[in-house]
């Protein structure tokens, strides 16, 4: 049995929703299983729930999901853990002013991840969409669609970052 199949078999019958969904959601038809890992755990790292970020990285392992896998989700969730502060803060506030000053933080990582381009930009879209910061989503999304990726595994990666969210909150129910 997985790990998140047992911390699945924790969760209260109030979140019967949820135990399905994570039956399911690490299943998508629009991602591959790198990705379908890499957003799973960007999302964790993000949520920081640590028996969950465990379990997730446990499957993940024992599914063979490469090292730069791992590296960029750990990657993807700290930059965004800054970024979404940050844009969300400018977004926010909606004054010209701070639109025009440049951010000054160190962003390299983005650029230059260790698996590609589009992995790393759906893992940091789903880090955006869990801060609900609208300019993140809005930039990720738009990178994504530019890079040829579909509405449908954009969609999918959210969706991955939302039950996981949601069963952080379930387990915490029952801790």
């Amino acid at each position: 049995m997985s790990q998140i199949d047992l911390l699945r078999d924790k969760l209260p019958e109030a979140a019967k929703d949820l135990r399905l969904n994570l039956q399911t959601v690490l299943r998508p038809e629009n991602l591959t299983s790198d990705q379908v890992w890499g957003v799973a755990l960007a999302s964790v790292y993000f949520i920081g729930h640590a028996e969950l970020r465990d379990a997730v990285l446990a499957d993940a392992t024992a599914a063979g999901i490469p090292e730069a896998v791992i590296d960029d989700a750990k990657a993807s969730a700290s930059i965004m853990g800054m970024n979404t502060v940050y844009y969300r803060f400018r977004h926010l506030v909606e004054k010209p002013s701070y639109a025009t000053m440049p951010a000054r933080l160190r962003m390299m990582r983005m650029g230059q991840p260790q698996t590609d381009k589009v992995s790393f930009e759906l893992m940091s879209m789903a880090c955006a969409a869990l801060a609900g910061c609208g300019m993140c989503i809005t930039a990720h999304e738009a990178t994504l669609t530019q890079h040829g990726v579909s509405e449908a595994a954009v969609h999918d990666s959210v969706r991955i970052a939302a039950v996981l969210q949601g069963a952080a909150v379930a387990l915490g129910i029952v801790a």
